[in-house]
């Protein structure tokens, strides 16, 4: 791949679903923390240039630590988050300079880098792009009252992930507009979306989990386990 690349770590937020007085991206993950794992993924990428790791403001200092600490060279910004993820998004935007863009989230460390590179190269083809996998399980549409009111077709959904990727100048202006407006989406796609942008679908990995619950932890575990094995380390 010949372009080069910059990528929005988020990992400003402070989920309670853990139950752990911890954030959940500074948990340890195999002796290491989660945060470090992702962040490790992008480093290796030789088409990937810059990182900007946007955290909570109490935790720059910590954060900028182990970017030493774990040699962590792509790391260009350390800087505080907004009030909302998609505040956090356009602050680390706005350090990077490469043409194109990924966002991901500093809770997806078990992102494979060929997934990466797949949705690297359908955003390339197409001018944005995320990472998705098809729905396995029928979903119901249900209204206020917990009564069914549809069923969507299976074939047509997706359940999305990260790392979303874009061309710069096209993100920076969909959240520009965004944060003019007032307007607050679910993910970045949904940004580009509002402007009529098309945005594709790369097909990714179910292991590509966002570690959120405490159940997550120990098959975070297993899958790093089994990679391990794979690479036939000890």
């Amino acid at each position: 791949m010949v372009e080069n690349w910059g990528v929005v770590i988020v990992a400003a937020g402070r989920g309670t679903r853990m139950g752990t007085n911890e954030s959940k991206q500074y948990l340890h993950l195999a002796n290491k923390p989660i945060l470090v794992h992702t962040l490790e993924l992008f480093q290796r990428l030789s088409f990937v240039n810059e990182i900007s790791l946007v955290v909570g403001a109490d935790d720059i200092e910590r954060c900028e630590s182990w970017v030493r600490e774990y040699s962590l060279s792509k790391v260009t910004a350390v800087l505080g988050g907004g009030l909302e993820r998609q505040h956090s998004v356009l602050r680390g935007l706005e350090k990077l300079t490469s043409d194109w863009v990924m966002v991901h989230d500093g809770v997806r460390p078990l992102v494979t880098e060929a997934a990466v590179e797949n949705c690297c190269r359908t955003a390339l083809a197409s001018g944005a792009a995320v990472l998705a996998v098809p729905v396995k399980d029928t979903i119901k549409q249900v209204d206020q009252s917990g009564v069914i009111v549809s069923t969507p077709d299976r074939r047509s959904l997706w359940a999305i992930q990260t790392p979303q990727a874009f061309r710069r100048v096209l993100l920076l202006e969909a959240h520009q507009r965004a944060s003019a407006d007032g307007f607050l989406g679910t993910d970045d796609a949904m940004v580009v979306e509002r402007m009529g942008a098309p945005v594709a679908v790369a097909e990714g990995d179910y292991t590509n989990i966002k570690i959120t619950t405490p159940d997550d932890l120990p098959y975070a575990e297993f899958l790093l386990g089994q990679r391990g094995l794979e690479r036939g380390e000890a």
